[in-house]
């Protein structure tokens, strides 16, 4: 098994008033060559959004785009008729494809919106754009994880999917035990994202938005030391 840490205070970092954005890969005005990415896994960012802000109307192309709210709710608008808002227990996923047009906005007067966004690279370029959205059962990963989003030839239980054999699950789990995570392809490599608690994994402990990868493995034992929320990203590494 090999694995590549990083930690949360190493994620780049912007701050432009309305928006406070963590960058775990280069994105913008963050560069590190040496983040360029995790396998098909492109931009992981975890941004706030002052109430009242957002982000205005801009296009994306050939890219898989998935929304997960931690907190707070998102609008979201696109040149596909799309007017909704994502909240939280609700995952959002937009095909680019061939291009489109967004914008996000927090509608709140009073509170923040807290909102991971990954862009995962797409296996089939110039795709009709599409979008969805859907409201899962977060009973449902209690103490396993959920998958919400899969690859669209192997869509799992309920996922909404994507053009990439790609897999993002969600899990809440309880202290003082052990949970194993299997990969859909051994081939495949992980990008664990510890949301909340604090877990190990092989020598490494994790805290609140530290981050591994992990590949050469068929699955990974987690140890949780802290009632935790976990994300996993399974991508393909080229």
């Amino acid at each position: 098994m090999q694995t590549i840490y990083h930690k949360a205070n190493t994620r780049g970092k912007a701050d432009h008033g309305w928006l406070k954005s963590h960058h775990s890969f280069s994105f913008a005005s963050f560069q590190d060559p040496q983040k360029m990415g995790f396998g098909q896994l492109r931009v992981l960012n975890d941004d706030i959004v002052k109430p009242k802000m957002g982000f205005g109307t801009h296009p994306h192309r050939n890219m898989e785009i998935i929304s997960i709210p931690l907190s707070g709710a998102l609008s979201h608008k696109d040149s596909m008729d799309n007017k909704r808002a994502i909240t939280v227990g609700e995952v959002q996923v937009m095909s680019a494809g061939t291009g489109l047009q967004h914008s996000e906005f927090n509608d709140s007067k009073t509170d923040e919106v807290n909102f991971l966004q990954l862009w995962i690279q797409p296996q089939e370029l110039e795709v009709t754009p599409r979008y969805e959205q859907k409201q899962f059962d977060e009973s449902k990963r209690e103490n396993q994880f959920q998958t919400v989003v899969a690859s669209k030839d192997n869509v799992i239980d309920d996922a909404l999917w994507i053009h990439q054999d790609a897999y993002i699950s969600l899990g809440n789990f309880d202290a003082s035990q052990t949970v194993n995570f299997k990969l859909n392809d051994a081939s495949h490599g992980i990008y664990v994202f510890l949301l909340e608690g604090e877990i190990t994994i092989g020598n490494e402990t994790l805290s609140q938005k530290d981050a591994v990868g992990i590949w050469e493995t068929e699955n990974v034992d987690i140890s949780i030391k802290e009632d935790s929320k976990i994300l996993v990203v399974e991508v393909p590494l080229n």
